[in-house]
């Protein structure tokens, strides 16, 4: 948020109260979503509604922030990645509930809080880059095979603490409980080319570098590098593969977004809410960031689209979210970064 928004919050909200006025209507939003993916959006939303969108874009500590601020915050809302960053918030009691109409018809009942107190709006896959020359088409099949010795000094990731990683953990530990779990990523561990480092994209560049031939990462990372002249000799070196668990379907993941508890703005922060699962803001998800929109009835881009459909996992993903810590304790069990 702008060093003036709370100036400006509470001088607003004196005004409203001795004139009974509007003009100064607004909502408050902390996002951990870079400017370029959410402004458009809430450009958007303040043309249709005349309501300012005052944002503070924080990289990290926004729990603890909302924390130290209490019933004072001036935040509405929270944008945020990955679904186990919401449920930390709705754990740490700092999300109210949000009952809408709007938001359960344009929102799937599996991406959203069965309490009101997050929803999803864009998905993307944790999905396998590999390399179009030295891994055959349709080599990569399920999540469970990475650990398979034919991929011995093969693969490349990311720290394995990392959100996206934990995540994904967090559904195979779902999926097989702990023991095979932590086999897994045992077996995962001693099939790395080196040691974990870097995001997404730099194991794509690993790839076309020839230091691995395979890296686990998420889908939208494709189109990013496409849209990238510098990068765009990363992505021509790889293809994409859908794996799948064993007994379910391709893990995906959500950016979403909760409403605080101490919300000054509720109204307005609702309406923002219902804004970005409509159709209007879908498109433009679908088409800026290369996510898939949670909406169903947005279709992904058709650059999205032709990188093939595959089939979501079933498995909820406020359960993925509860996982959190005992996948933290495996992956650090197995020293996966060491």
């Amino acid at each position: 948020m702008y060093n003036s928004a709370k100036l400006l919050a509470a001088t607003c909200a004196l005004f409203v109260a001795t004139t009974a006025s509007t003009w100064c209507s607004e909502v408050n939003v902390y996002s951990l979503r870079q400017p370029e993916l959410v402004e458009p959006l809430l450009d958007a939303f303040s043309e249709k509604t005349g309501i300012t969108v005052n944002v503070s874009y924080i990289s990290k500590g926004v729990t603890e922030r909302l924390q130290a601020e209490g019933k004072r915050s001036p935040a509405d809302l929270v944008l945020t990645t990955d679904i186990s960053r919401l449920h930390a918030l709705v754990d740490a009691g700092l999300t109210q509930s949000v009952q809408s109409d709007v938001l359960d018809s344009n929102i799937p009942h599996n991406y959203r809080d069965p309490g009101g107190h997050w929803f999803a709006l864009t998905l993307r896959a944790r999905i396998v880059y590999s390399s179009k020359d030295r891994v055959g088409a349709g080599e990569v099949t399920t999540y469970e095979n990475l650990a398979s010795d034919i991929w011995k000094g093969r693969i490349c990731t990311r720290s394995g603490s990392h959100a996206y990683n934990i995540a994904l953990t967090s559904a195979m530990l779902a999926h097989h409980g702990e023991e095979s779990t932590r086999d897994w990523l045992s077996g995962l561990k001693s099939n790395l080319a080196r040691k974990p480092q870097g995001n997404d994209r730099a194991q794509v560049k690993a790839i076309w570098a020839g230091e691995c031939d395979l890296a686990i990462g998420n889908t939208y990372y494709f189109g990013k590098m496409l849209a990238d002249e510098e990068q765009q000799q990363w992505a021509s070196a790889v293809r994409i593969s859908f794996p799948e668990f064993e007994n379910g379907g391709t893990h995906v993941n959500v950016s979403g977004m909760a409403m605080t508890a101490a919300s000054p703005n509720r109204d307005n922060a609702v309406r923002l809410l219902e804004f970005l699962s409509g159709t209007e803001a879908q498109r433009v998800y679908a088409e800026v960031n290369f996510e898939y929109p949670v909406n169903p009835d947005v279709p992904p881009s058709d650059l999205v689209a032709s990188w093939g459909s595959f089939s979501h996992d079933n498995l909820s993903l406020s359960d993925v979210a509860r996982l959190r810590p005992q996948s933290l304790e495996l992956v650090q069990g197995v020293d996966f970064d060491g």
